[in-house]
């Protein structure tokens, strides 16, 4: 199993459009991206390739990285940074399976699956297929499962993905705060490759109007307000999880620029055999 991050940065990205602080000016300088989040999963057994969420940014990301346009993809919430680029499919991809959960939001009234069929009716090449969390099916020779995360207000489901043949797993948090579910929890474990989101540090949480949230032992906050988990948050989730490697994703230009590429924050184009 071949991962690839093709994009690794929350939903304005960095550098920033617009935007001339340190951390921006730095990333410019040294020739980094991180565009809105997206995951290449290459089946090297039989050649198949799964994406994992529609960046905004797809065209881009599949210019300037070596791989191969999807056969099957999934799509972890209806967020636009997760979800928008599915419309670059069009004219590209003669079929595509999606995959979705089938869970309604009480938020919006209908599923993830439900919403990418209303907003993208026009792409008559695709196919929605729901799926259920916690319940595994396979896409692209692997077994895949949602699991609910905590990002309030609209649902959004982690996701484990597993070489039936070979053991291989990759984990991905989605976007969560800390407080990811027990049940969750246990269907990520043990990964390969943890991809967390972090989007700041628990330094920042003081500039959020309800600061941080889930705090370990020492009051570091592992939760940046009601949404997302902090660096020092992921990199825990990722020690209680048993990862054996753990990389930080959905990571905002919010970082100081001194700590903003400092391991184990991920850059675009990072790829891991697993």
């Amino acid at each position: 199993m071949r991962v690839t991050l093709l994009g690794t940065g929350d939903t304005t990205g960095t550098p920033t459009v617009g935007c001339d602080c340190e951390t921006c000016l730095a990333a410019r300088e040294r020739g980094i991206e991180r565009t809105r989040f997206s995951v290449h999963v290459q089946n090297e057994r039989t050649g198949e390739s799964l994406l994992v969420d529609f960046s905004p940014d797809f065209r881009h990301q599949f210019l300037t990285q070596d791989v191969p346009l999807p056969d099957e993809a999934l799509v972890t919430h209806i967020h636009f940074d997760h979800l928008d680029g599915l419309g670059n499919v069009y004219r590209l991809l003669d079929d595509l399976a999606v995959h979705a959960a089938d869970e309604v939001d009480p938020v919006t009234g209908e599923s993830v699956a439900d919403a990418i069929r209303s907003k993208f009716s026009y792409l008559d090449r695709i196919s929605v297929e729901d799926q259920t969390p916690f319940e595994s099916f396979r896409a692209c020779g692997l077994d895949v499962t949602f699991v609910p995360v905590v990002p309030p207000p609209l649902v959004c489901y982690g996701v484990a993905i597993e070489d039936p043949e070979t053991g291989a797993k990759l984990s991905l948090s989605g976007d969560s705060t800390y407080a990811i579910p027990e049940e969750s929890r246990d269907v990520l474990r043990n990964p390969d490759l943890l991809l967390a989101e972090a989007i700041v540090p628990a330094s920042v949480c003081e500039y959020h109007p309800i600061g941080g949230d889930d705090y370990d032992e020492n009051g570091v906050a592992r939760t940046f307000g009601t949404k997302h988990m902090t660096r020092e948050g992921a990199i825990a989730l990722g020690e209680e999880l048993n990862a054996d490697e753990t990389r930080l994703v959905h990571v905002a230009h919010y970082y100081p620029a001194d700590e903003a590429f400092e391991e184990p924050l991920a850059v675009d184009g990072e790829v891991y055999d697993l």
